[in-house]
């Protein structure tokens, strides 16, 4: 029997505009053991690579990004997700710095995930994508950095799981690594973290709809599992403060308790409105494979001790929190310094005072502005007279 084709590939699976896709026919050994035989990595570049190739910044998106930080972002229909980082005469400037986005392996913006093709079967992978980490995500970017003929990134940074991804960096290609700007970040995941992400992984799989992730060629998606998983993780990216000034125990469009189970109050049709919104632009499985790779992710695994796993490294670090995170908390970020500290690595680090919680790293943050762009240019002189690398 001719396999059907699939009716209902992820939301805008159609709408890769505005980047660029690699297609890497060998394949990417995984810390599984496992490997896949083929990759495609979808990414942006912004700015112009100098002659040396010495000004390149690799940006790393969080848990649900893409590659698209500036400009029209056609999945979203809305602009960039970091504007007010990188662009003309930003933190990130693109004007000195040629920056490179990729979308993460196990995404579903363009780069390989459970959602693709499995060229075995021509079906989506579903669950047959084999599971990955953080490492592998690095691993892949790695083949793509290759490809690009760039031999050392100037800086590698990023928020929430992108810190995640720019520590493995340095943890692991500390040559090919000049600086490392790690936002709102952490070293490994807690317990806690790894209990909220399992919530919302149980409210995937417990959506009939979901059909033990085998649901790309039936007439629903698993949504309401979905949704639900983004409302417990969104209530990890605020902070209470937020909460309570923007929500308090407001009433949503009426005047009096409604005694049933409609959005009586504000704060319930907002998460109900994030839930929903966020269906329409991402993947139920690649929720599960990227949050299992965070829980999985441990710096000092492997290595005995967090401070070894950086030992002898000549990058510099820039680690920055926020004073009411609480999901990545400000004595995570205190450990790691502490860790570099104990490596003899260079490194910086400001607890920039926020109310906004663990999103604070896309908001409009003078000081965090100022950190990253005097990091990159003092990373930029040590290189110009020779130092560090």
């Amino acid at each position: 029997m001719k396999n059907k084709k699939p009716i209902n590939m992820p939301p805008n699976k159609s709408q890769y505009e505005n980047c660029k896709i690699k297609q890497f026919d060998r394949a990417l050994k995984l810390d599984s053991t496992e490997e896949l035989k083929s990759l495609q990595i979808a990414y942006n570049t912004y700015g112009t690579l100098n002659k040396d190739k010495s000004n390149a910044v690799m940006v790393c998106h969080a848990l649900t990004g893409d590659q698209y930080l500036i400009g029209h972002n056609p999945i979203t229909n809305n602009g960039g997700w970091w504007e007010l980082m990188v662009g003309s005469g930003k933190a990130v400037d693109t004007d000195k710095f040629f920056v490179i986005c990729p979308n993460v392996l196990g995404g579903c913006a363009g780069t390989t995930g459970p959602s693709s093709l499995n060229p075995e079967t021509a079906r989506p992978y579903g669950l047959d994508f084999p599971v990955i980490t953080i490492s592998d995500m690095v691993r892949a970017q790695v083949m793509l950095l290759d490809y690009l003929g760039i031999d050392r990134l100037l800086t590698v940074m990023g928020g929430s799981m992108g810190g995640m991804q720019a520590l493995c960096w340095a943890a692991e290609y500390p040559d090919r690594v000049a600086g490392c700007i790690p936002i709102a970040s952490t070293w490994r995941h807690s317990a806690q973290n790894i209990a909220f992400h399992e919530v919302g992984r149980q409210a995937i799989m417990a959506d009939l709809a979901w059909n033990k992730g085998n649901y790309y060629e039936k007439e629903q998606r698993p949504s309401a599992g979905l949704a639900v998983a983004r409302m417990a993780a969104h209530i990890t990216y605020m902070s209470e403060k937020t909460l309570t000034e923007r929500f308090g125990r407001n009433l949503q469009d009426r005047e009096k308790l409604g005694f049933g189970f409609d959005a009586d109050f504000q704060i319930e049709s907002y998460l109900r409105h994030q839930g929903i919104s966020f269906v329409e632009r991402y993947d139920a499985n690649s929720y599960l494979y990227i949050t299992r790779a965070t829980d999985y992710y441990d710096l000092s695994a492997g290595h005995g001790s967090l401070s070894e796993a950086f030992e002898g490294t000549k990058t510099r670090f820039c680690v920055l929190s926020f004073d009411t995170d609480w999901l990545y908390t400000t004595q995570e970020s205190r450990t790691l310094m502490r860790a570099l500290n104990a490596s003899k690595a260079h490194v910086s680090f400001a607890d920039l005072s926020m109310d906004k919680g663990h999103d604070s790293f896309l908001l409009d943050c003078p000081e965090m502005f100022d950190m990253v762009s005097g990091f990159l240019s003092a990373t930029m002189k040590s290189l110009d007279r020779g130092g560090n690398l």
